[in-house]
């Protein structure tokens, strides 16, 4: 009866489900250029790819298409969303209006921010650009997911992806990794010692400088 009770509860660890690999298989693959913008993503090519049915690819692809990586079109199918000036701007200025009044009600509020240096940490040892994105990302949201305001860290939580697929474009010519890291260390920095005015406005200045270095003057990279 021992034995048997034992066995009941060494549940197996969960595998992820098929949908869930091939989300980030697919994920991975925009947010690294192998896919790039406007690329047309076939249900049929992309089971054989990564060894599935057709059915985990169709819900990865709706729920890609629900974080805007992908678009969905009747007549085109599913691409990969096209980045231009426009849609940069449209994404970057939802992040000034909300992201830097998040980090000054992060500050204010005297909530942990040890995540925003675990994710200084990884992007620093990131073995891709997929991983670099990945944790810049998560550093702003260690930022702004503490503000207090669930409403207010789910709207900005709903433009990460987008954003990440603008950096993705930007980085493609204009690798700036380096400077965006000292701006990330220097916004810390002064969260951390409790100045929420000067955190709140590096912020705005480092978000704001980003979208102008990678689409001046409405220059479009698609």
């Amino acid at each position: 009866m021992r034995a048997v009770a034992r066995m009941a509860f060494a549940a197996p660890t969960p595998i992820p489900s098929r949908t869930q690999y091939v989300l980030e298989a697919i994920k991975h693959a925009i947010l690294t250029g192998q896919f790039a913008p406007g690329k047309a993503l076939v249900e049929a090519e992309l089971a054989a790819q990564y060894g599935v049915s057709k059915t985990p690819v169709r819900e990865a692809l709706k729920t890609l298409a629900g974080t805007g990586l992908v678009v969905m079109s009747q007549y085109k199918g599913v691409t990969v969303r096209t980045v231009d000036a426009a849609m940069a701007r449209e994404v970057y200025d939802v992040r000034l209006l909300l992201e830097p009044e998040a980090l000054r009600r992060t500050i204010t509020r005297r909530a942990s921010l040890e995540a925003a240096g675990q994710a200084l940490i990884d992007a620093d040892s990131a073995a891709d650009q997929a991983e670099r994105s990945l944790a810049n990302r998560e550093f702003h949201r260690a930022l702004y997911l503490p503000c207090g305001n669930p409403l207010l860290a789910r709207m900005l939580d709903e433009v990460r992806e987008q954003a990440a697929l603008v950096s993705t474009v930007a980085w493609s010519t204009d690798p700036s990794w380096q400077r965006e890291a000292d701006e990330h260390r220097q916004i810390l920095g002064l969260a951390l010692a409790g100045d929420a005015e000067g955190a709140a406005s590096a912020l705005h200045d480092h978000i704001a400088s980003f979208v102008q270095r990678a689409f001046p003057d409405g220059e479009d990279h698609s």
